[in-house]
């Protein structure tokens, strides 16, 4: 099938990896303390780490709400999560000359698209765009309806949907028998306009089996959204669009270490060695 390439839009290199920049915990989370971290030292730490992995070579960089555990769902996130990420996120949109994005845990695609349009980022993942899941915080519905007329009204069709499908941390087959093609079809007909694939959880990759099975049936790009590594990655790429690489990027390859600089460096090399091949 022939792509629409929404990633030409954004990024100028073919295969983006997308570097994570995971914030401590913001205003309003359980875990924040500003006696021990204030949002200046959020805000430092998330553009030290920004500007390592745009040192490293990354192609994009998504900023993202992950240390604000136990997770809201959607509506019940609060505005001064939104107005955290929001600031968070111009900052370091101002600090790196790559594209930036927004996640907004969890699922909460609303906050994530306003804090976006504020800080000038270029597209948001959404964790479950169409049909339903039950995750950590309970039954997460799809959004799309809610995202396309908020998008609508805030004129601010810059901003794209990056939207998985099967996603990580939760189970889809208590409540749903469709399959991941025909929950991509569902996806894809609702206006996602970037397809994220992962395995079940943090760090672990899908089978190149599966990435190619849904690339093959869609019409916009695929991308890895966890488990990619520098042994993987030609494979994995092979089939995908692109990566979003967080926990990889990390000491110890664990999400709450600082990014580790050298190994980025070394992963990101692997990718221009296999973009190299495709010329």
């Amino acid at each position: 099938m022939e792509k629409k390439w929404i990633l030409d839009e954004i990024f100028q290199v073919p295969k983006p990896i997308i570097g994570m920049v995971h914030l401590r915990p913001l205003p309003g989370a359980p875990l924040y303390d500003p006696r021990q971290m204030t949002m200046d030292d959020v805000i430092g730490i998330a553009v030290e780490e920004a500007l390592r992995l745009e040192a490293a070579g990354v192609d994009g960089l998504q900023i993202e709400n992950i240390w604000d555990y136990p997770y809201l769902k959607g509506a019940q996130v609060g505005h001064e999560t939104t107005a955290a990420l929001a600031v968070a996120t111009w900052k370091v949109r101002n600090a790196v000359s790559v594209p930036v994005g927004v996640n907004c845990h969890l699922n909460a695609g609303i906050q994530a698209l306003s804090a976006a349009v504020a800080a000038g980022a270029r597209w948001i993942r959404v964790f479950e765009w169409v049909n339903a899941y039950v995750s950590h915080a309970g039954l997460t519905e799809g959004i799309a309806g809610l995202l396309a007329r908020h998008r609508a009204s805030l004129k601010a069709e810059s901003v794209k949907f990056f939207c998985d499908v099967n996603v990580k941390h939760g189970s889809h087959f208590i409540i749903s028998d469709r399959t991941l093609i025909e929950q991509a079809h569902d996806a894809e007909t609702e206006g996602a306009e970037g397809l994220i694939v992962t395995g079940f959880e943090t760090g672990q990759a899908p089978t190149p089996d599966k990435v190619r099975a849904l690339a093959e049936q869609v019409t916009i790009p695929v991308l890895i959204g966890s488990g990619m590594t520098k042994d993987n990655a030609p494979q994995l790429l092979q089939y995908a669009d692109g990566a979003i690489v967080g926990s990889y990027f990390k000491r110890n390859h664990a999400w709450k270490q600082a990014v580790d600089e050298a190994t980025a460096r070394e992963f990101m090399s692997v990718v221009k060695e296999f973009r190299e091949g495709l010329r």
